[in-house]
């Protein structure tokens, strides 16, 4: 099960990664938004698989109609993904937000 904590752990442990607040949440830039607490226990990332994910698991990978303009936003309910698959997704999102280089490993 993953966690806010962990949420910002690895945002935080990518080269060029910043902290600061995004509509009242935790949010994570790179050269764009890459990461935000969409509410308690869930979180949004970019993403080009989020059909297919959502498809395979729609309890844990889904949007709102808020995200449709958005083609690359996916919301996570952190609970349902381990730190492993998080920290793929992260990963992703920070390539698609512009992070600058390669990211260091966790």
């Amino acid at each position: 099960m993953a966690t806010e904590d962990d949420v910002r752990r690895i945002c935080l442990s990518m080269p060029g990664v910043t902290e600061r607040r995004s509509w009242g949440q935790s949010a994570w830039f790179a050269k764009s938004l890459m990461a935000r607490m969409w509410e308690e226990g869930v979180g949004t990332v970019k993403t080009e698989e989020r059909e297919a994910l959502a498809a395979m698991e729609p309890d844990t990978f889904f949007w709102t109609p808020h995200h449709e303009q958005s083609p690359k936003l996916m919301l996570i309910r952190l609970e349902r993904i381990d730190t492993e698959e998080l920290d793929e997704l992260l990963q992703e999102s920070y390539r698609i937000s512009g992070g600058p280089g390669k990211p260091k490993p966790n």
